[in-house]
């Protein structure tokens, strides 16, 4: 793998890799960021703010300092080159699929998703994705470029075809989009969660990559983000929502979207941070 450049871990990480099952790294790259950059310091600065928070979960009764989970720490991806950022990327979650290990990956801008589903749909052919988020991120280009934040969910598409990507939470996105869904592509579901039971009785035991976009939170709750659009899920209504899909097989996972510095009271890295951490327990009871 490349080496990292980060010392500090996130909260109760700090198993050896061979030891661990999940393996937590971070993509700090905003390169194709279409509105407000900033996501590139969202990796370093979860870590540094999870002491605020505790290993224990409540929601799942569980304490992360319970398993064995290894923090790589961060990518040390070249900003100027998005192909290059996300072939070190996949070169990493591809170690880790062959380690026998779950990714679980911190971003970063949503297109850092993209090499890491690649390497699960190589290893699990019959992947699925649970995607949740503001907006479609089904477009077939932005300003003509294929590769953007914008774009993930479409280029997931051309990987895994009809039918095997649910969306939640969606309330942005063109016309286009939302009526190219329709046709059968995607399983989208606007607003919330209310159809996710759908979803895991479908999927049943087949393997499952979990992606969130962090802004598909309201703004009133994580205004921290560089898209925030009114409209989102409640803190308690994502929690409840990785309770309902930790049954799935879950073989990979990803947080990305926090900008920490449009939000300076701090409060939208502290949701992060407990996302984050309820998210590995989700993987770890899947």
């Amino acid at each position: 793998m490349n080496k990292n450049i980060l010392s500090a871990k996130f909260l109760g990480c700090d198993s050896d890799f061979k030891s661990s099952d999940i393996v937590i790294f971070g993509a700090p790259y905003d390169g194709t960021t279409t509105f407000r950059p900033g996501t590139r310091f969202a990796p370093s600065i979860m870590r540094m703010d999870s002491i605020g928070i505790e290993a224990y979960s409540p929601y799942f009764d569980a304490d992360i300092t319970d398993y064995s989970i290894h923090d790589y720490g961060d990518l040390d991806l070249p900003f100027g080159s998005p192909t290059r950022a996300l072939e070190m990327i996949s070169e990493t979650s591809q170690h880790i699929f062959d380690s026998c290990k779950m990714p679980l990956m911190i971003g970063g801008e949503h297109l850092v998703s993209l090499p890491v589903i690649e390497q699960a749909a190589k290893k699990y052919p019959n992947l699925h994705i649970l995607h949740f988020d503001a907006h479609t991120d089904l477009r077939e280009d932005y300003l003509g470029e294929p590769l953007s934040h914008s774009s993930v969910i479409r280029r997931a598409w051309d990987i895994l075809g009809d039918n095997r990507i649910w969306q939640y939470g969606i309330r942005s996105g063109t016309r286009e989009e939302f009526y190219w869904s329709k046709e059968g592509h995607t399983n989208m579901c606007l607003h919330n969660f209310d159809t996710l039971n759908n979803a895991i009785n479908t999927i049943g035991t087949l393997p499952v990559y979990l992606t969130i976009d962090l802004d598909v939170l309201d703004p009133s709750i994580f205004p921290g983000t560089g898209t925030p659009e009114a409209g989102g899920v409640s803190f308690l209504d994502l929690v409840n929502a990785l309770k309902a899909v930790s049954k799935l097989n879950i073989i990979g996972a990803d947080i990305v979207e926090l900008s920490p510095h449009y939000d300076q009271s701090g409060s939208s890295t502290a949701v992060a941070c407990k996302i984050l951490r309820e998210l590995i327990l989700t993987m770890k009871n899947s």
